[in-house]
């Protein structure tokens, strides 16, 4: 809900600025390059610093898609940054991905030979009933 509130009073400023230069004072030039600044500046403050910081701490919404052939086992949050872990069958390997803001300095780390979903083996059983004493 956050989001939408947020890109609403961005389209609100927009709206202004494009009456109130533009409109009331004649100046369409100066109204446009403003309003596509304010967009700009607008999309690119949600997408490097806003967008985890409002599904954290107020609840809005983020979409983040598991990679192809690989399956999801769990997702954490460090500081602001989400950290999704998936498990890729083929190669055997749990893959620790960060999404930080705006996608930029990425971390990810790489388990080798982790098998997440093997159970473990029973122990060998000798066809005769377990008894303690």
């Amino acid at each position: 809900m956050i989001t939408y509130l947020y890109w609403l009073l961005l389209a609100a400023i927009i709206f202004a600025v494009l009456f109130s230069v533009g409109v009331r004072m004649g100046k369409w030039k100066p109204a446009l390059i403003l309003a596509v600044l304010l967009w700009l500046v607008g999309t690119g403050l949600y997408y490097f610093w806003l967008e985890q910081i409002f599904v954290k701490r107020l609840g809005g919404t983020m979409t983040v898609t598991v990679p192809e052939g690989q399956q999801h086992i769990a997702a954490t949050w460090k500081g602001d940054n989400l950290w999704i872990e998936n498990y890729n069958p083929e190669t055997n390997e749990c893959l620790f991905r960060e999404y930080s803001r705006g996608n930029l300095l990425e971390g990810k780390v790489v388990i080798k030979n982790c098998s997440p979903t093997r159970a473990q083996a029973p122990a060998a059983s000798t066809g005769q009933p377990h008894t303690s004493l």
